[in-house]
């Protein structure tokens, strides 16, 4: 559709309810538009997440650990014992599970040769990571990612032979993985969902890696991408309990970011606008409500302190990805060989595990994938328009190619503010002029469907057209 410029006050295709000047957030400050508030999870998504079993989850995590040790560099074809014992089985599950996608679901076995890359793999060894597609119905070049590393290790993380169940680090993220792809393969979704189980993450990242490479080589449109890493206990290292919360990780300033993009964001601001954190903002919209029983907990920081997963290798290829895990940790049941000291049990056991605690995890990430495919994607090109020195603020973008594109949303905030606070619907349109200073707010803009499906927020980057 043509770009047809807009004046806050007159906004196209808006309800009069939702006309510029309406409601304010309480405690925020005058301007344009409506609260923004959380959306609410459909019928179809209630359904899905209902299905979740913990019992099925328990299962996987206690099958993990009974390979003794699932070492990037333990064996790869003892049938019982070792990595290649647990790939195998991984692989098994999703094609089990692919049965009732209707030929939309692949699944396959993604190897590659590493290259000695001393201290962690001091010798070239194969890692493979277990991938299983399941393909979108109507936007399928646009994917989300949800992953778990199915390798495990104890103190040393050298020592590729003796037991590392890792039942909680992290066969807990595997089962979130799983589970997931057990019950979507049977769902039409509009977008791309990979549910993938990688290697080598305790050596390394290289699993994920490799597997973000091969992705960016391919031109995929990588819209989201969530790491599950020690997601299965709520109990910390003290005894108390918290068993509805989860952590999400989400950076700030881009892991990829080029000196020319450091220059804009010094410039206009965004230290807390990357794409990563839109997609965090994005998960607590959708995913922390009664449906999922959790409380997502945003924290502005790329993961724990001085520490990593797999979503890193996404942020280094210049994808939105975010890090889930558990509330408080308990360090005597992650990298610690199996032992019992003093009347302690260390090690990292499914007896310390809490299903009913990963469930919900799984639950928060299936809101959040189900929502993201749903809706229409990321809005892109999405500019400030500068070439005149103004006190409105004129947005505009490129129109997406969804068949159920509704429309799209400006949305607003303080400064300071560490949330979306105010929404303006603009219509099915590719320009909006707001009379609101760009000095004073940030702004971003969404895709919105007919259902009501709202994308993650687009931050602005300024430009003359």
């Amino acid at each position: 559709m043509a770009a047809t410029p807009l004046v806050a006050g007159s906004l196209a295709g808006a309800a009069p309810a939702q006309a510029a000047g309406s409601a304010q957030v309480a405690g925020s400050p005058p301007g344009p538009g409506r609260p923004l508030t959380p959306q609410r999870p459909s019928r179809a998504l209630r359904a899905l997440l209902a299905d979740i079993d913990p019992r099925r989850i328990e299962a996987i995590v206690r099958r993990l650990a009974a390979f003794g040790t699932r070492h990037t560099l333990s064996s790869q074809d003892d049938p019982a014992r070792g990595i290649g014992a647990a790939r195998d089985w991984i692989y098994e599950q999703f094609v089990g599970y692919a049965g009732a996608s209707g030929g939309r679901m692949t699944v396959e076995k993604q190897s590659y040769l590493q290259e000695a890359a001393p201290p962690r793999i001091p010798t070239p060894t194969v890692i493979t990571n277990v991938v299983a597609t399941l393909r979108g119905t109507t936007s399928p070049e646009r994917v989300y990612v949800v992953s778990g590393h199915y390798d495990s290790r104890v103190t040393d993380v050298l020592n590729a032979t003796a037991d590392a169940p890792g039942a909680n680090d992290d066969a807990s993220g595997v089962a979130v993985a799983l589970e997931l792809a057990r019950l979507m393969a049977s769902r039409p979704i509009e977008a791309t969902v990979v549910f993938t189980a990688v290697a080598g993450e305790e050596q390394g990242l290289f699993g994920s890696a490799f597997q973000a490479r091969q992705y960016k080589a391919a031109g995929a449109d990588v819209q989201g991408m969530f790491s599950d890493d020690i997601v299965g206990s709520s109990t910390a290292d003290d005894g108390t309990r918290d068993r509805r919360t989860v952590r999400l990780f989400v950076e700030g300033v881009p892991t990829s970011e080029t000196p020319e993009q450091a220059t804009v964001r010094q410039s206009v601001g965004g230290e807390n606008d990357s794409p990563s954190r839109q997609l965090g903002r994005f998960v607590r919209d959708v995913a922390d409500n009664d449906a999922t029983g959790m409380r997502v907990r945003v924290i502005y920081r790329r993961d724990r302190y001085l520490r990593g997963s797999d979503h890193i290798s996404y942020l280094r290829e210049g994808y939105p990805a975010a890090r889930f895990t558990e509330p408080n940790e308990d360090f005597r049941h992650q990298h610690q060989d199996v032992r019992v000291e003093n009347g302690v049990q260390f090690g990292d056991l499914p007896e310390f595990c809490d299903f009913e605690y990963i469930a919900r995890v799984a639950r928060v990430n299936g809101a959040a994938l189900w929502s993201l495919a749903q809706a229409p994607g990321t809005p892109r090109s999405v500019r400030i328009l500068t070439a005149a020195l103004t006190n409105d603020t004129t947005l505009r973008w490129t129109r997406g190619t969804e068949p159920d594109l509704a429309g799209y949303e400006v949305v607003w905030r303080e400064t300071t503010a560490p949330e979306w606070t105010h929404v303006i619907p603009v219509g099915d349109v590719t320009e909006a002029t707001i009379d609101l200073s760009k000095d004073n707010v940030f702004f971003g803009v969404r895709a919105v469907d007919r259902e009501g499906h709202h994308s993650p927020v687009a931050f602005p980057v300024p430009a003359t057209s």
